[in-house]
């Protein structure tokens, strides 16, 4: 859906970014989402057509422009399963962003490089077993030994934890100064001493592969420092607002492309001699989602141009980000009750879709975490 916040070549980018998706991820969905894992391949072929690095500089073989990775957030609802647009989006969207804005010259030729290019996959190491949405709480530790530092403790929920060739990691630095003491770090996985000690089994995103990680007396350079001693804390704050608007284009892109194929379906299901499509009930859920659709591009499309304008609208990204989740899963949810006992069988992928969405409200910071910052810059709490 076009916005006077694109260019008219930002429309013909979501033109040729959909016929990829379509044709080169959508028709692999189904094996990829038996296989557990989107391959280096397909990584590699985004990368080679440029789609993995539209934000990143030309230096590094990017394209500079923020706005055509945005379209490719929101596009990736037509690729027929979220675990490939996790697997992608945590890459390009998630991990990179750090190395971007935080890393040495040296660290960005390094990673970044080779991350556009899809020739290496990255990671965010944040979330614990005892510490998600708390940042503050989490206990893995990153102590100094002479030029190095030596890593110990664990991370869980990881998106391309499973596989990736490098790592942003957060760790604490001063385990004293609670989040004054956190420090982030770029990590290179052939590092001795890092281990997937497990591929999570999920409800849905089953094509990403996410992983339970463990480091053990990892010792890694001093220069695997990722912007300022036990500034990390502010930097992953610094990184949400991104994060989050890429999930809430995610939900509108998703819950779009359901309630299309919904359409479709309901034009051709035949009930009581006619197509489903044309009782009122009927009509009126397609008038209704489509209007919470539009309400919801239309709060993440303002969030965006703010984000784009030089803003910190961290209430903008967090409201975009509560409604859009929500929004998605009940425009799915919908979408399945109009396909009645066919939206229960595997074959239509309105069922992959029910389980994928459900994450949204989840992942990027909760919905309890969105209200909770709304209503403190409300002046609440």
């Amino acid at each position: 859906m076009s916005s006077d916040l694109f260019q008219p070549e930002h429309e013909v980018f979501r033109e040729s970014i959909t016929d990829f998706i379509l044709n080169e991820l959508a028709p692999n969905a189904d094996e990829w989402e038996e296989a557990g894992e989107v391959p280096r391949s397909a990584f590699e072929k985004m990368g080679s057509l440029g789609y993995l690095g539209m934000r990143y500089p030309e230096k590094y073989g990017g394209g500079d422009d923020v706005l055509a990775e945005a379209i490719l957030h929101e596009s990736m609802g037509k690729c027929r399963s979220g675990g490939v647009g996790a697997d992608i989006g945590a890459h390009v969207a998630i991990a990179m962003p750090h190395i971007l804005h935080y890393g040495t010259d040296e660290q960005k030729e390094k990673y970044l490089v080779p991350g556009i290019k899809g020739e290496w996959i990255g990671c965010l190491a944040i979330t614990e077993p005892d510490a998600g949405s708390d940042v503050a709480a989490i206990k893995t530790k990153a102590l100094k030994d002479g030029d190095n530092w030596v890593v110990n403790g664990s991370k869980t929920f990881i998106t391309n934890g499973a596989r990736c060739d490098f790592m942003v990691l957060a760790a604490k630095t001063d385990p004293e100064k609670g989040y004054g003491g956190i420090s982030m770090f770029v990590v290179d996985t052939s590092t001795p001493g890092f281990e997937v000690t497990r591929k999570l089994d999920k409800l849905g995103w089953r094509a990403s592969s996410t992983g339970e990680l463990a480091f053990t007396d990892m010792v890694i350079p001093g220069d695997a420092l990722l912007g300022e001693l036990n500034r990390g804390f502010y930097q992953i704050m610094g990184m949400f607002a991104w994060e989050r608007l890429t999930l809430s284009l995610g939900s509108v892109g998703g819950a779009q492309e359901a309630l299309d194929k919904a359409l479709e379906y309901a034009k051709q299901r035949q009930a009581f001699g006619q197509p489903i499509s044309n009782f009122q009930v009927i009509a009126h859920y397609f008038a209704d989602m489509q209007t919470k659709i539009e309400a919801g591009r239309a709060l993440t499309y303002h969030a965006l141009r703010l984000y784009m304008d030089g803003k910190n609208p961290i209430k903008e990204v967090s409201m975009a980000k509560l409604f859009c989740a929500r929004m998605s899963c009940e425009v799915i949810d919908t979408c399945l009750q109009i396909y009645g006992g066919y939206g229960f069988m595997e074959e239509y992928d309105i069922a992959r879709a029910y389980r994928d969405i459900r994450l949204m409200p989840i992942g990027g910071g909760t919905d309890e975490v969105m209200k909770e910052i709304i209503s403190r810059m409300m002046g609440l709490g």
